[in-house]
C-alpha cells in the first residue's frame, strides 16, 4: 500500500493520479477531506504532529509519501517541521516502509551556478535554516541504517490551480484573462520551473525503485531561463502581447503588511533577483525522463485550468 501523508495539495494529487493509473492501492492522509475516489483510494484523517494518528494511518504501508506543506511561516516551520519529521522517522521505522520526502531547495541558500545534489546546505533563510534541519534529521537516520528513506527536490513549480504557485496564478492565469502578467524580481535572471505532472510522475518512479533509496534525487525539470523567456513562451502561447510588470522586494513588504502569506515570500526574494539553476541530471539519465518543456507545459494549461 501507498500511502500519501499530506494529501490534497498539488505534489500529492499528481502522485495520487499516477498511483491511480497504475491500480495501486493508495491511502490518502490529511485533516481535511481529499476529493479524490476510486476503487483502491481510501482516505484517512490524521494530524502530522500527533504520532498515533500517523502510525494508525500509516499501517499497513510499503511506501510512504511525505507531501505536506504547512502554512507559509518562519515560525510555524520552525515549531512543527521538526515534530512531523519525527513523528514520520519514527512511524517508518515501525511500518518497516520505505519513505520518500518531496522537499524543496530552500536549504541551499544563494548558490553561485547549478545546484545539485550534492550542493551544501548554506541555508539564507530562516525557512532554509527549518529545511536544512529536517532534511538532515532524515539522511542521518538513513546513515546509521535505522530506515529506508529519499529526498526528492524540485524547484519552484507550475500547472496547478495552487497559489503555491506563483507563475500560474501571476503569468498564466492573467494571460490567459488577457491582461498583464506579474513577475517577481529579476525577469533577465534565470530560473527553473517544473511541471507538476513531471514531479508527479517523478515520485512515482521513485516508489516503483527500490535501488533509489537512501539518497537524494533533484526531481525532472527543464533548463533554466529568464522570466523574460519565460514570459515569451507564456505570451505566444496565448496570442497575447508579453506585458508584464516586475514586483520589487520593498513592493512585496508592502504587501505583506497586510497579509502574512506574502511576507514570508520576502526573506525568500534572494532565489528571484539572482541566477536559479537547478539541475536534474542525475534523475534524467538515471530513469531516461525527458522533462515536459516550458511551452508543451504551458500549452497543456492553456488547454485545461487557464484555457485562452
Amino acid at each position: 500500500m501507498h500511502t500519501i501523508l499530506g494529501a490534497g495539495g498539488p505534489v500529492a494529487n499528481a502522485l495520487t493520479r499516477q498511483l491511480m493509473n497504475a491500480n495501486e492501492t493508495v491511502r490518502l492522509v490529511s485533516r481535511k477531506p481529499v476529493n479524490i475516489s476510486g476503487k483502491n483510494v481510501s482516505w484517512q484523517k490524521a494530524d502530522l504532529l500527533n504520532y498515533d494518528e500517523v502510525l494508525a494511518a500509516a499501517k499497513g504501508s510499503t511506501i510512504i509519501y511525505l507531501v505536506a506543506g504547512l502554512v507559509y511561516d518562519a515560525d510555524i516551520w520552525r515549531k512543527q517541521w521538526p515534530v512531523i519529521m519525527q513523528n514520520v522517522i519514527n512511524v517508518t521505522k515501525t511500518t518497516g516502509a520505505r519513505l520518500i520526502f518531496f522537499d524543496n531547495i530552500y536549504m541551499y541558500g544563494l548558490v553561485n551556478g547549478a545546484m545539485t545534489e550534492d550542493t551544501p546546505y548554506h541555508p539564507s533563510s530562516e525557512k532554509g535554516k527549518v529545511r536544512a534541519g529536517i532534511a538532515n534529521m532524515l539522511m542521518d537516520e538513513v546513515k546509521a541504517g535505522n530506515i529506508n528513506a529519499t529526498i526528492a527536490r524540485a524547484p519552484d513549480f507550475y500547472g496547478t490551480d495552487s497559489t503555491n504557485s506563483f507563475v500560474d496564478m501571476m503569468v498564466l492565469s492573467k494571460y490567459a484573462k488577457k491582461q498583464s502578467a506579474q513577475w517577481i524580481g529579476d525577469a533577465n535572471k534565470k530560473h527553473n520551473f517544473i511541471f507538476i505532472e513531471d514531479a508527479g510522475k517523478a515520485m512515482f518512479l521513485l516508489g516503483q525503485t527500490p535501488d533509489s533509496g537512501n539518497q537524494i534525487w533533484h526531481l525532472p525539470t527543464p533548463p533554466a531561463i529568464t522570466g523574460k523567456q519565460f514570459i515569451a513562451i507564456a505570451a505566444k502561447v496565448y496570442n497575447v502581447e508579453p506585458k508584464f510588470m516586475s514586483i520589487k522586494k520593498f513592493m512585496l513588504w508592502i504587501i505583506g503588511l497586510f497579509q502574512k502569506v506574502v511576507m514570508g515570500t520576502v526573506e525568500m526574494y534572494y532565489q528571484y533577483d539572482h541566477d536559479y539553476i537547478f539541475d536534474s541530471s542525475k534523475f534524467e539519465k538515471a530513469f531516461n525522463f525527458k522533462p515536459t518543456s516550458y511551452e508543451d507545459g504551458i500549452m497543456e494549461m492553456s488547454k485545461t485550468l487557464y484555457k485562452s
